[in-house]
């Protein structure tokens, strides 16, 4: 392992959660409902935008087949379609998997799933034209051998989006507060970089406004949300009720706080 792969994986590592707080909570924080994503999915689909779908779009000039790890309901490999042969959506999730199946079939694109982690399943993949991955490095520890496998699977690109920074960093205020822990601010897309090059990867990076994403349905659907992240009883939504107030949260249109924390959006990509 480099020393850049070494350093991500030490900060990613720091993002545990005692168990202490797991433990006090029926519900794991990692996870998020598949309707979040499933949402995000028919919006890109309806406008598909940004650096990130660029990127991929014109690395499907003749068409070809997409690869999508981490695919959730399809946000990255859907909005693609008309350009794409054939879709391989890889993801641990079933339920995500049977969102964007749907999704798929409405778009007469033909699909294989594969339920499965990366890169532990990867040789049970076939190779892609184009493989995209979006928002799923800061889940990933040891990220040099999950970016190693992304670019063995692509014949042309790797297409990669994450924010600037850690995405739970926005709690950070309210971890503080409401549990008296102080968590990390680290990694960021910049040791991102710093890992694939030393893979030997010649990686171009793009920073970008993110576009306007669809609030929660209501204020009620955010306080349970971001306790839920937060390893809160339900008790307590008193008290993460007037936290977010004071961040300056409007219960009339409530936006994700990772949304509110970075505006931004970065790609980064890399040829065969």
């Amino acid at each position: 392992m480099g020393d850049a792969a070494q350093r991500w994986r030490e900060q990613l590592e720091a993002w545990a959660i005692p168990d202490e707080f797991l433990r006090a909570v029926p519900d794991s924080p990692w996870q998020h409902p598949t309707e979040v994503f499933a949402k995000r999915a028919d919006s890109y689909v309806a406008k598909p935008v940004g650096v990130s779908w660029e990127r991929a779009i014109a690395a499907l000039e003749p068409r070809g087949v997409v690869l999508d790890v981490g695919a959730g309901a399809g946000a990255a490999s859907l909005p693609l379609a008309r350009a794409t042969t054939e879709l391989i959506a890889v993801d641990q999730s079933r339920t995500m998997l049977d969102a964007l199946s749907v999704r798929a079939a409405s778009l007469n694109l033909p699909t294989r799933l594969v339920q499965g982690t990366w890169p532990a399943d990867s040789s049970t993949v076939d190779k892609a034209d184009v493989v995209v991955c979006h928002h799923v490095f800061y889940n990933v520890a040891d990220l040099a051998p999950f970016a190693q496998a992304l670019t063995d699977h692509a014949r042309r690109r790797v297409v990669v989006e994450l924010p600037p920074a850690h995405p739970m960093r926005a709690l950070n205020p309210l971890w503080l507060r409401l549990h008296g822990l102080r968590r990390p601010d680290g990694p960021t897309a910049d040791d991102a970089v710093a890992v694939l090059t030393e893979l030997g990867l010649d990686v171009h990076r793009e920073r970008w406004p993110r576009p306007p994403r669809t609030p929660y349905g209501s204020f009620v659907d955010m306080v349970a949300s971001t306790r839920r992240r937060l390893c809160l009883p339900a008790e307590r939504d008193s008290e993460l009720v007037d936290a977010l107030l004071e961040l300056g949260v409007d219960p009339g249109h409530p936006v994700d706080l990772a949304d509110r924390d970075g505006t931004e959006l970065v790609t980064l990509w890399w040829d065969r």
